[in-house]
């Protein structure tokens, strides 16, 4: 399997703080089957990517790991102003292997129209972008035909493995389940922070799929999809993404939806309230 989202690169940001650390998630991911990595450093208001630091320590693992496992390179790339002028001017910058797939993640706070506008200028420049974690974020949660609208425009979906199966709680369980059910996901990752607390667990994952919706989609999200993005192919063909155009969205409130489940009420399935089937 090829993970795409993963936080390998040591002391960089919020992933493992050290070398140490690092191997024991590296060697974790290749018990639990994983073939390929793309380390992923957060370039965000927080976290500055400093390309030199993390080559020079992606390096280092390239070593220590030899024969073990295939590391590329890209970035969890938040949509702030600097980001996104630096990203336009150096094409193909912060892409996976510097091949044109960009990881773009959303603040939970706001998506304002502004940000539209530079994934078009982003999409323009050569970049192929793809939404990480959407099941994770309370806006598109609340507002999936945000997401819809993305997928039309030609744009790629990551969802975190462990979303499926509940690890980010109901809400986002409910969620990634409804987007796998109607082909709205593209990958499947671990956005793997630790050994323990955030571990690169994709296994599970692949065989939640795989009883879900069949081996071959389990292979599609894990493995086919992923390996073009890392050697910087085109996808093969997908499947018909369902409900893309027959959206009324009365609204959604995951608080509320989060209240009422556990008060133990029945409640539809989060898009069929959400669509019009």
């Amino acid at each position: 399997m090829i993970d795409l989202h993963h936080h390998l690169v040591y002391g960089v940001d919020d992933g493992p703080a050290d070398l140490e650390t690092a191997l024991k998630m590296a060697r974790a991911a290749a018990a639990d089957g994983i073939t390929h990595i793309v380390c992923t450093p957060h370039a965000s208001d927080d976290y500055f990517y400093d390309l030199p630091v993390i080559e020079e320590r992606l390096e280092v693992l390239r070593r220590e790991l030899h024969g073990l496992l295939t590391l590329g390179l890209g970035c969890d790339f938040h949509l702030n102003a600097r980001n996104i002028e630096d990203a336009l001017a150096n094409f193909p910058r912060y892409s996976i292997n510097a091949r044109g797939y960009l990881l773009v993640e959303f603040s939970d706070l706001g998506i304002p129209p502004q940000l539209h506008h530079a994934m078009e200028q982003l999409a323009n420049a050569g970049y192929k972008l793809i939404i990480t974690h959407p099941e994770r974020n309370p806006i598109l949660q609340r507002k999936p035909e945000i997401l819809s609208d993305w997928l039309k425009g030609g744009y790629l979906v990551q969802v975190t493995a462990s979303s499926l199966y509940g690890r980010f709680g109901a809400t986002a369980q409910r969620f990634s389940n409804e987007l796998l059910d109607r082909d709205w996901i593209h990958f499947l990752a671990t956005d793997a922070h630790h050994v323990e607390w955030r571990p690169p667990h994709l296994r599970k994952g692949f065989e939640y799929v795989s009883k879900r919706k069949g081996a071959a989609t389990a292979e599609r999200l894990c493995v086919t999809n992923p390996l073009a993005v890392f050697e910087g192919r085109a996808l093969p063909a997908q499947p018909e993404m369902a409900g893309l155009w027959d959206c009324e969205l009365p609204g959604f409130s995951a608080t509320q939806d989060a209240r009422t489940q556990a008060e133990g009420k029945a409640k539809p399935g989060l898009f069929k309230r959400l669509f019009n089937r």
